[in-house]
């Protein structure tokens, strides 16, 4: 098994058994990088989506979710608006909303980004074989997952617990 990152700009496999120090000659940018799959890794919960609105201030998109990332390099997510249930209840269509997704992970280390590739969702099939870029921070006991367009300009916040 082999996990991705970006280090120096160029993309870097590391064994699993380099990640856990069975070989001997593990570099400093695995040990990095080990360090960094530990602090994502477990299971979180979503605090807030917020999106930033090109003409400003901040829209509170009230969602929930989970998330997981494992030891193996591999995620998964789901998030749905909170009044989804009590929409679908209240029609007769079928009400979607939200996201659900899984794939193996990346990591640019020196950016702070963390790249989910898309290996199947079933809310957005389009996503499937594409890569959602995150800009990722640990601030305050919480993982903070940042959307940014082309500019570079922030579109979206993700802000997760983890559980304990």
């Amino acid at each position: 098994m082999r996990i991705r990152a970006l280090l120096g700009g160029g993309i870097v496999l590391v064994s699993a058994a380099a990640l856990l120090g069975i070989e001997n000659s593990s570099s400093a940018a695995e040990n990095d990088l080990a360090a960094v799959m530990r602090q994502f890794e477990g299971h979180y919960e979503l605090i807030s989506f917020i999106s930033y609105p090109e003409g400003g201030g901040e829209v509170d998109n009230n969602y929930e979710g989970r998330i997981t990332y494992d030891a193996h390099g591999n995620m998964t997510a789901q998030g749905m608006p909170k009044d989804l249930p009590a929409r679908a209840r209240a029609s007769r269509e079928n009400v979607r909303g939200g996201f659900a997704y899984y794939g193996d992970v990346s990591w640019d280390i020196e950016n702070q980004i963390v790249t989910h590739h898309v290996t199947g969702s079933t809310s957005r099939g389009s996503w499937v074989g594409e890569d959602n870029v995150r800009h990722y921070a640990f601030e305050d006991g919480f993982l903070k997952l940042s959307i940014k367009d082309a500019n570079g300009r922030t579109t979206g916040t993700l802000t997760w617990r983890k559980f304990e």
